[in-house]
């Protein structure tokens, strides 16, 4: 089957892809990691989680952390 548009270019592998080869990336394979961009991705997917957890989880996650605390105080 051809391409109805021969300069489309697929899907993630636009201009990230010729820019990395380009300038030689850090190491990743011709692409550089933006670091920024991947804490940001951290945070933002463990807060989608944590809030779609049921009460129960909710509390049983307060309840380990509140533990780990203690042990950590008695621990130090």
């Amino acid at each position: 089957m051809a391409c109805d548009d021969p300069r489309m270019v697929e899907y993630g592998n636009g201009v990230s892809g010729v820019a990395g080869q380009v300038t030689g990336g850090t190491g990743g394979g011709g692409r550089s990691v933006d670091m920024g961009a991947s804490a940001s991705q951290f945070i933002n997917d463990s807060v989608h989680t944590i809030s779609t957890l049921p009460p129960a989880a909710l509390l049983g996650l307060v309840v380990v952390v509140f533990l780990g605390l203690i042990f950590l105080k008695r621990a130090f």
